[in-house]
């Protein structure tokens, strides 16, 4: 029998958290994950896949979403559903590791519309870091510049393609209700927020 994690009305990063319990104390062969939005569905399917488990499947059955995973190496295993890893690696190459950590859409404060122009030229500038530049998080209003309608987009697509590892705060995408929105980077939680921070060298935070 499957051990089932009910993660019901939890705020992130709580089901990751407890995910991350259950497999620290026991080695569970198969599992379900409870959660109310798509979020943390989202967030709790990488964090499996990161840890080695197989996302079998992910059923959605009114507000509920139940994510079923079971280790890679189990004989009923079924068929995988691809998931990239909740924490991608760090570039290589580089002798530190610069985090830019978003908290808006726009720079500074006085007018929207210069503070949106001025975010642009910033995300256009970051390539001048080089190999430098490992990872960018967005969270709060600075999860618009991921989305299809942003000047930001371009930019931010360019850097993925160069390798720059782009986390966008799942919380964030949900509250301003833009989650199917989202054109680029990877869905996050605040548990990788803080352990990127932890590992960064440097942190630049606008």
């Amino acid at each position: 029998m499957p051990i089932v994690l009910n993660c019901e009305n939890e705020p992130c990063p709580n089901p990751v958290l407890r995910c991350k319990r259950l497999l620290d104390e026991q080695t569970p062969q198969k599992m379900e994950v409870i959660v109310d939005n798509e979020a943390a569905m989202d967030n709790v399917s990488r964090y499996l896949a990161s840890k080695g488990m197989r996302v079998d499947e992910t059923n959605k059955d009114g507000k509920l979403w139940t994510i079923k995973a079971s280790q890679a190496g189990s004989a009923d295993a079924s068929p995988a559903v691809q998931t990239p890893p909740a924490q991608a690696e760090p570039k290589q190459g580089g002798t530190a590791k610069i985090l830019v950590f978003l908290t808006s859409d726009t720079v500074g404060q006085g007018d929207d519309t210069l503070g949106s122009r001025l975010m642009g030229n910033f995300l256009n500038t970051l390539p001048e870091l080089g190999e430098a530049l490992w990872r960018i998080i967005m969270v709060n209003g600075a999860v618009k510049l991921a989305t299809a309608t942003n000047p930001a987009i371009e930019a931010l697509k360019k850097l993925e393609a160069a390798g720059v590892s782009i986390l966008v705060c799942g919380t964030c995408l949900e509250f301003f209700k833009l989650m199917d929105q989202k054109e680029v980077g990877q869905v996050t939680n605040m548990l990788d927020v803080v352990t990127s921070q932890q590992v960064a060298d440097k942190v630049i935070t606008l």
